[in-house]
């Protein structure tokens, strides 16, 4: 039994994709249709950049649905392998609307649309250098809560990614970050502090939310082929209200990859297959479980090796 999981922001390089696009005209046709929709060449800074233009987030999140969603089509029309087979579809973060969108819930325009919503929203939220995140390496998800509600007076922090074992994103205000840094130093706990400009999954992305609700209750979700899993519960979603509900509060929610991927593995999911750019998936999965078998899927020699 396998399950699908489709990455999120952090796993776009420019090229992404090049390989598969030169090679196969369906790949080409929504590119081409992605540019049309958005009313500008992302096709054109993903294959080409700059990279400072691919990395902003209002482009980042549709091109990295774009290229997914391409890969998946690929193997499921190209290739005929029946990625519907699969007992789950999950992503992280922006990476749930790959999944929700190539399970069949929204459809490949709308689903443009409404990221390229999302990564304005969520880029426009807060002031640019006023928040950001860190990633604390080596520490336990209980030991970082502790030192958040010590800490809770004086520092508005929270963790916005709970990715594996010893790998937690943490989100905030710059300065309550500087603070915390410095907490952890004194406390030998590694951490890093990420190259992004704005401070994903947590309050402060209240008027991205506002938007997003506003926007998610416009679009027409069909019921689709596969079990979503939610990165707010870690769970089954199990109807259309709840997944439109889920969407809204993941904005400001915790990503809840680690427990997502033992969930799964728990209802006997036993193969992760990653679908899109990069490799992020792949290794939180390694060090989550070493008993599964992993394929990531993006280039022409990754789907040839491919079984299901």
């Amino acid at each position: 039994m396998f399950s699908v999981i489709f990455p999120g922001q952090g796993s776009q390089i420019v090229g992404m994709g090049k390989e598969l696009y030169e090679k196969y005209d369906l790949v080409k046709k929504l590119f081409n249709q992605a540019d049309e929709v958005l009313n500008f060449s992302i096709s054109k800074i993903i294959l080409e950049g700059p990279k400072e233009e691919l990395d902003l987030t209002v482009n980042t999140q549709p091109a990295i649905f774009l290229i997914s969603y391409s890969i998946f089509n690929v193997v499921k029309k190209e290739f005929n392998l029946d990625l519907n087979k699969a007992k789950y579809f999950a992503g992280h973060s922006l990476g749930e609307y790959s999944a929700l969108s190539c399970a069949g819930y929204l459809d490949f325009t709308e689903t443009l649309k409404i990221l390229r919503v999302r990564g304005d929203a969520m880029q426009n939220s807060v002031p640019k250098g006023q928040g950001g995140m860190v990633a604390v390496l080596g520490s336990t998800i209980n030991a970082i809560e502790n030192i958040l509600t010590v800490n809770k007076e004086n520092l508005k922090v929270q963790i916005a990614n709970d990715n594996s074992e010893g790998q937690i994103v943490l989100s905030g205000k710059t300065d309550d970050l500087e603070k915390l840094v410095q907490i952890f130093k004194d406390s030998s706990i590694k951490n890093i502090k990420l190259p992004v400009s704005a401070p994903f999954h947590c309050e402060l992305m209240n008027n991205a939310t506002k938007i997003m609700a506003e926007e998610l209750n416009k679009l027409n979700f069909k019921d689709g082929q596969n079990k979503l899993i939610s990165n707010v519960t870690a769970n089954e979603i199990n109807d259309l209200d709840e997944l439109k509900t889920l969407l809204i509060k993941q904005i400001e929610n915790r990503v809840r990859w680690r427990e997502s991927i033992i969930n799964m593995i728990e209802k006997d999911v036993k193969h992760f297959i990653e679908i899109g750019p990069g490799k992020v998936l792949s290794g939180l999965v390694k060090r989550i479980s070493k008993d599964v078998k992993i394929d990531t899927i993006n280039s022409q020699s990754d789907i040839d090796s491919l079984k299901i």
